[in-house]
């Protein structure tokens, strides 16, 4: 990362939206991670409120990635609680996390590549399926028809995702942004009520930028999905978040409004690089 080019960009951000949230539904308290003797995160608190987006963001290595593995069960944090919907969890596998209302895409594309754009989005819906093993593949009776809903459900995400053309098209021959829409859409079956996205831009070019802020915005808006994301473009964290975390070195150093956290001193310095 640039880091002048990104404290310029801080500054320079439009202003966030401004949107009416509701209740506290995840609580993150008193977080604390370590490897070792390296430490990942540091006391991390904060929380999120029914359908916002929440914004975590900082220089690389900060912590950001970290964080979110500790809430969706990826990592056991040392110390701390996290709390979702009045629920506090603690050593709790990603399955089990998944199968409370939390989804997660991941920085790095983790889809089947052999495989069509539906099929991939229909790993999505395995939670949601009641039918065993065998009964799926005979394809019978109450199995066949709640296969018939599963993918009208897909279908559905499909369309919403503008992403009919390729829809039988396996996901290793369409383009990096195609993938990420895609991988998107995984997420999006499992029908969340928290959506956890790790870096959804990354990688991507401005065309297609645009196009993954209009279906987050979309997904948040229309769903009433909340949203908990890492960017590191500014201009999108500015202008499509309600609330922003930052996280410097595994502590935290703001937390609020887009405004505010544009006007922090501690935030200006990490991004030039002059914190430590």
């Amino acid at each position: 990362m640039n880091m002048m080019t990104e404290a310029a960009r801080l500054e320079q951000a439009p202003r966030g939206r401004q949107r009416r949230q509701g209740e506290v539904i995840l609580d993150v308290r008193n977080i604390s991670l370590a490897f070792g003797g390296v430490k990942a995160l540091t006391d991390i608190s904060f929380d999120v409120r029914e359908h916002e987006i929440r914004a975590i963001i900082g220089p690389n290595g900060a912590g950001k990635s970290s964080m979110l593995n500790c809430i969706n069960g990826v990592y056991q944090p040392q110390q701390g609680t996290i709390t979702f919907r009045g629920n506090e969890f603690r050593h709790m596998k990603s399955r089990q996390v998944a199968e409370m209302g939390i989804a997660r895409t991941f920085q790095n594309l983790a889809l089947f590549k052999g495989m069509s754009v539906l099929d991939n989005i229909m790993t999505g819906r395995n939670l949601r399926i009641r039918s065993n093993l065998l009964l799926q593949a005979l394809r019978i009776g109450p199995s066949e028809r709640e296969e018939i809903r599963h993918r009208e459900k897909v279908e559905r995400i499909i369309d919403f995702l503008e992403i009919q053309a390729w829809r039988k098209t396996p996901v290793g021959q369409l383009p990096y942004g195609l993938q990420k829409r895609v991988d998107l859409g995984r997420a999006l079956a499992m029908e969340p009520q928290v959506l956890l996205l790790d870096e959804p831009m990354a990688g991507m070019n401005v065309e297609e930028k645009q196009d993954m802020c209009r279906f987050i915005l979309d997904v948040n808006d229309e769903f009433g999905t909340t949203v908990v994301l890492i960017e590191h473009d500014m201009g999108v964290v500015m202008d499509i978040s309600d609330r922003v975390v930052v996280l410097d070195y595994g502590k935290k150093i703001g937390d609020g409004a887009p405004d505010e956290v544009r006007a922090n001193p501690e935030v200006v310095k990490a991004y030039l690089g002059t914190t430590h």
